[in-house]
């Protein structure tokens, strides 16, 4: 029996990316599924995907929300939709194809053997970081040694969002004590999974930079994650209660 797998995509003014992404996914041999998680894109994404629907209407989703909430909230409300729909493995995955639809297979082999939590990591194996400013990559890989210190996490991409989870683990982490909203959010969810006892594996990627749309970084995204993972630092990790 096919294992049930679903690729998150969270969108706000994709309408360059989102047809492409999607067909890419779709055409992959493992049988993916794909849930949209747009919120209230005003370009139209939102309006792309539904009209692919008809053409992929047992395996293109969308979660449609009035207002751009933040990526951890778009995720978190997919990964609830996905675990009440069975899904055994959930994967996080952004729509500029800065993460290759090719790695997917990779991602999802690493959790199938046995990780609870497999990241597409840009770090691993040196350095593998295209189109990129010269300043964005040193900044991500020192932000990503500064988690790795502050936390003691052994995850050389900290703050990567190319990601696979078995179900067990998102039933087991509590989405009412995540507190960042951001891409500190990413790092959050490691550190639960970490400190949870679920075994992290990472399969190295070369991440390339989005050539259309915009991107979402902000000073701000890397505020939060720094100030937040002092706090995390000293914050009790517990399972979710009443499974």
């Amino acid at each position: 029996m096919t294992s049930k797998k679903v690729v998150i995509i969270p969108t706000y003014n994709e309408k360059e990316n989102i047809q492409k992404i999607i067909r890419e996914v779709l055409k992959l041999k493992d049988n993916f599924h794909i849930l949209v998680v747009d919120d209230g894109s005003p370009d139209g994404t939102g309006n792309i995907v539904k009209r692919l629907q008809k053409e992929f209407p047992e395996s293109l989703y969308i979660l449609e929300r009035e207002e751009k909430s933040g990526l951890g909230s778009a995720y978190i409300a997919g990964f609830n939709w996905s675990l009440e729909r069975g899904y055994e493995f959930i994967i996080e995955m952004d729509a500029d194809f800065s993460h290759n639809p090719k790695d997917l297979p990779r991602l999802y082999a690493a959790c199938k053997k046995g990780a609870g939590l497999a990241i597409g990591s840009r770090y691993c194996n040196g350095v593998s970081v295209v189109n990129w400013p010269i300043g964005r990559v040193v900044m991500s890989y020192y932000a990503s040694t500064y988690v790795r210190k502050v936390l003691g996490m052994k995850v050389f991409d900290t703050t990567a969002g190319f990601k696979c989870y078995r179900r067990e683990v998102l039933e087991t982490i509590d989405f009412d004590n995540i507190k960042m909203r951001g891409y500190g959010f990413q790092i959050e969810m490691k550190y639960n999974a970490y400190k949870l006892g679920f075994k992290i594996e990472e399969v190295p990627i070369i991440f390339v930079d989005r050539t259309e749309g915009t991107s979402k970084m902000s000073s701000g995204i890397f505020g939060e994650a720094f100030w937040g993972v002092l706090k995390m630092r000293f914050r009790k990790i517990k399972p979710r209660q009443n499974r």
